[in-house]
């Protein structure tokens, strides 16, 4: 086969297949691109296959099994992030045996690689003090803080992913009531999420401080660094590794924290898992239901609901001065 011909193959993968024809986003082409990045590498240091000698054929089912083997031993990558590679394996030999029906065989056996099953942990979740404490912590005596001031509540109210809010920019935002934040999500998918009105007033002083509440800068990105430009996933995530230290939580926060506290505090107050659906921006009631399950407020108070009539009161035997009149007698 012609090394050419996967070279070929890939670009026409992550420039037509993907963006073209699947319109996906920025994020998931970045991944997709990132996956294949790896199994280069991955060929060269431990196949001694330079970039330019592999071709289809290389990319075998045995290939595959050993990059993902490679990813977790070599690299320490979780099952999660195991699968996430293999799904985008197996999204470039799909989308090949379409354009290639010759290659289906081929194509076949990689696709037939399994993913891994993983263990279920319970989301992590800061209870309501330690999340007061962290929005708390910005300071409002420089612009810096005051823009972290006014970030940290969407992420915690409105249950904004971190690149949802990274894109925000004013046009997004009503700060009229009913106040509320327009969010772009995964799936290029739009849901208007609520915020409180001390929210709003937070976002309506950032915006004037920083000046872009003018008619020519609606579209200018909401939260930007010294540079003026937008702050990026990493930004973000620095940010609130900054504030979380601050506060000694032993929980590990990332930006998806938020999402998940938020979530476990609509759960407990009994919202329907079909609202919080609609406020995060779930793809199903599924996920939505999960954080009912790992609740153990929630577990507590149904097993307190069925304690009193679960198990009769049994009376205590030993009182009982004819029955153990008859038991001393017996051994007589």
């Amino acid at each position: 086969m012609d090394p050419a011909g996967f070279a070929n193959y890939l670009s026409s993968f992550l420039a037509s297949c993907l963006a073209a024809q699947r319109n996906l986003g920025a994020n998931t082409i970045q991944s997709c691109r990132g996956t294949f990045s790896l199994l280069l590498r991955c060929l060269s240091d431990v196949k001694g296959i330079a970039p330019e000698r592999v071709v289809i054929g290389t990319a075998c089912k045995e290939v595959a099994e050993d990059f993902l083997l490679w990813l977790e031993a070599g690299r320490g990558n979780g099952i999660p992030s195991r699968n996430q590679r293999l799904a985008a394996t197996h999204a470039f030999f799909r989308c090949l045996q379409c354009g290639k029906p010759e290659l289906m065989l081929h194509c076949q056996r990689v696709v037939s690689a399994p993913s891994k099953k993983a263990p279920k942990k319970p989301p992590v979740c800061l209870p309501g003090s330690e999340m007061g404490r962290l929005l708390a912590m910005p300071g409002m005596k420089t612009c810096t803080g005051r823009r972290d001031a006014a970030m940290l509540p969407p992420l915690c109210g409105s249950g904004a992913r971190v690149q949802e809010l990274a894109d925000t920019t004013p046009r997004n935002l009503r700060l009229e009531e009913p106040f509320h934040v327009a969010l772009a999500g995964k799936g290029r998918k739009t849901r208007h999420a609520p915020i409180m009105r001390r929210t709003a007033s937070l976002l309506a002083s950032c915006i004037k401080e920083q000046k872009i509440d003018g008619a020519g800068k609606l579209g200018h990105p909401l939260f930007f660094n010294h540079w003026k430009e937008k702050l990026a996933r990493q930004g973000i995530g620095y940010i609130i590794s900054k504030y979380s230290e601050g506060i000694g939580s032993g929980n590990n926060i990332s930006a998806h924290v938020f999402c998940h506290s938020k979530a476990m505090a609509l759960t407990q107050a009994g919202v329907s898992p079909i609202y919080i659906r609609g406020i995060l921006g779930h793809a199903g009631l599924k996920t939505a239901s999960a954080y009912s399950k790992s609740s153990i407020e929630m577990k507590r108070k149904a097993l307190e609901k069925i304690e009193s009539t679960a198990i009769p009161d049994i009376p205590d035997w030993t009182a009982d001065s004819n029955l153990m009149d008859f038991l001393k007698s017996l051994g007589k």
